[in-house]
């Protein structure tokens, strides 16, 4: 019961506010506040035009009339309980803010009325009290509000379509234009989430005046993935030019763009199933596979972690006994800060002793003996080294093989005998026979 008279108070409020409405303006007289409680009527009806189009006048006329408006639309949406009221109060900010340009004074004044906390959007405290279905209703006011706010926060959706999407060969130019789109890129992101957190349910899916909202939702959705998608592609593009934690930042934004994918994906379908707006005007979402993520993750710590061992490893380039002294210099000198006077002259102990045996294994690989030793007669005599080369290669087992070999096959009868000739020269000496 308490209920009912309560919507019916409701309903018996706004219906009154208009009709004075419509009487104050019928001699002629143009108010923006009553203006804007003629554009909200509490009926199903989309939202007048001509209202649009006389208010856009008012402001091309009067500039200060920015101000008002936005104090208007404050107390008009504080004051309602009614969900069809503020819906359409929320709908006239959207289709101004898309109709007047970037520059216009709309948008300050509405970041005025509430940064003074004379209006808040997000978090928004409607609460609706005139249908049975209030919680439907109060949920899509709340999340519609928020895209709203969130749309106050960043740029004009007309001047990212307008953008040139060109960049500039300069590689210093190149990334300050890749760290403004660090920063819009996420702007958008959070963007589409509050688009997708519109989605009516229940009793606000099946109304009228929802879907004529969610229009004008989706169709501005479309536009910030389309620019995301673009913006996305020239981020990846420079990504190995970025320094360390623009990467970092660059990476997080590809690994939320894949999840975002599916989730618009969804959202998308559900919006065609209920033919919200014409099945050609939704964009290609483009997929993000996870092993690509995976990929992509590895493929940077990797690279980081060897541009951090870079230094060290550049360092230890040089000679060995450049590197031996300055180790031996780091153990006796640096790392002497940090150890007892007593271990650092143990350390120089032990090194000395290294030393000492290197040394002394030099000195015997010297005294050697050499491989081939030669008699004092035979140094004497003064072989070449090509000499004793050509008759080493003579007495090889397989150059014996190989002569013996050729000797029977040249060998044609008893008469004749196979010979060796160990050397040129028989009467010479082989050194190494």
């Amino acid at each position: 019961m308490h209920r009912r008279f309560q919507r019916f108070f409701t309903s018996l409020k706004e219906h009154g506010r208009v009709s004075y409405a419509k009487i104050a303006t019928a001699s002629g007289f143009c108010d923006v506040d009553l203006l804007l409680i003629k554009v909200t009527a509490p009926d199903d009806l989309p939202l007048p035009e001509r209202y649009v189009h006389e208010l856009l006048k008012i402001f091309s006329i009067s500039p200060c009339s920015f101000r008002s408006f936005s104090l208007s639309f404050t107390r008009r949406f504080r004051s309602t309980h009614c969900w069809r009221v503020a819906l359409k109060c929320l709908l006239l900010v959207h289709r101004l803010l898309r109709s007047l340009p970037e520059d216009s004074p709309l948008r300050s004044e509405l970041l005025w009325t509430r940064s003074a906390r004379l209006l808040s959007l997000n978090p928004c405290h409607f609460r609706d009290a005139s249908s049975s279905a209030s919680e439907d209703y109060t949920s899509f006011i709340r999340a519609y509000a928020g895209l709203l706010d969130e749309a106050l926060n960043i740029f004009s959706i007309e001047t990212i379509l307008s953008e040139d999407g060109e960049f500039p060969e300069n590689l210093s130019d190149r990334l300050r234009e890749v760290g403004k789109l660090l920063e819009i890129l996420p702007q958008l992101q959070s963007l589409i989430d509050r688009v997708m957190d519109c989605r009516p349910i229940g009793s606000a899916a099946r109304s009228f005046i929802i879907k004529s909202a969610m229009k004008h939702i989706i169709r501005d959705s479309f536009i910030c993935y389309t620019t995301f998608r673009r913006d996305i592609v020239v981020l990846l593009e420079n990504l190995f030019h970025m320094p360390h934690r623009n990467c970092i930042s660059a990476f997080g934004i590809y690994k939320k763009a894949a999840l975002q994918a599916q989730q618009l994906s969804e959202f998308y379908d559900w919006c065609k199933a209920r033919d919200l707006c014409g099945p050609y005007e939704y964009p290609f979402i483009d997929r993000i596979p996870h092993i690509q993520i995976q990929a992509l993750e590895s493929f940077l710590n990797g690279m980081w972690q060897l541009t951090d061992q870079s230094p060290s490893s550049s360092s230890s380039t040089g000679s060995p006994s450049s590197s031996i002294a300055r180790s031996r210099s780091s153990l006796t000198e640096d790392d002497g800060e940090f150890m007892p006077r007593g271990d650092v002259n143990l350390v120089s102990m032990q090194w000395e002793k290294f030393e000492d045996n290197a040394l002394v294994v030099k000195s015997e690989e010297d005294e050697r003996e050499p491989l081939i030793k030669l008699e004092d007669g035979e140094k004497a005599i003064g072989w070449e080294w090509e000499a004793l080369l050509e008759a080493s290669i003579n007495l090889s087992p397989m150059n014996q093989q190989q002569t013996f070999e050729e000797a029977r096959e040249d060998q044609s009868g008893k008469e004749k005998e196979w010979q060796l000739q160990i050397h040129n020269n028989p009467g010479s000496h082989n050194p190494f026979y």
